[in-house]
């Protein structure tokens, strides 16, 4: 059961990182006018998606409740609670500094993001950690 936790917990925090790739790619692409990092994350999602979709083993091993509700954890420290907190601080900012255009507050989400993604992985080492404790005590 904890193998079945731990490739969960591991497929969730890559998919995090690579929803992160994406996010950061699109923030580069606009501040340097380039589509290139944009386009290259997408390709490299879309062979993840391909490999995930052929290989039946991965496939199976998605479908999986455990995968999908660390997948839903992520999701929440992630996009959930990063776009609240990112749009609270910029309707702070905003009414500080006045109106801003669109680079700055993707930069805004995706390092309260970054921070969430962050959050949840070192959540999930202190995890592990109490499990390992816990099964070397017994």
């Amino acid at each position: 059961m904890q193998n079945v936790r731990r490739y969960a917990d591991i497929i969730a925090s890559v998919e995090g990182l690579i929803w992160l790739g994406l996010a950061w790619s699109i923030s580069f692409s606009a501040y340097y006018g380039s589509t290139e990092a944009t386009l290259g994350m997408l390709l490299i999602i879309a062979t993840l998606v391909f490999f995930s979709w052929a290989h039946r083993p991965f496939r199976y091993l998605l479908r999986r409740y455990h995968v999908r509700k660390r997948r839903t954890d992520m999701w929440i420290h992630l996009l959930a609670l990063p776009l609240l907190i990112a749009m609270f601080f910029h309707i702070m900012l905003e009414g500080v500094l006045g109106s801003a255009w669109l680079p700055p507050k993707m930069l805004m989400v995706n390092i309260v993001a970054t921070a969430g993604w962050l959050t949840y992985v070192v959540t999930l080492c202190i995890k592990f950690m109490i499990h390992r404790f816990k099964a070397n005590a017994k």
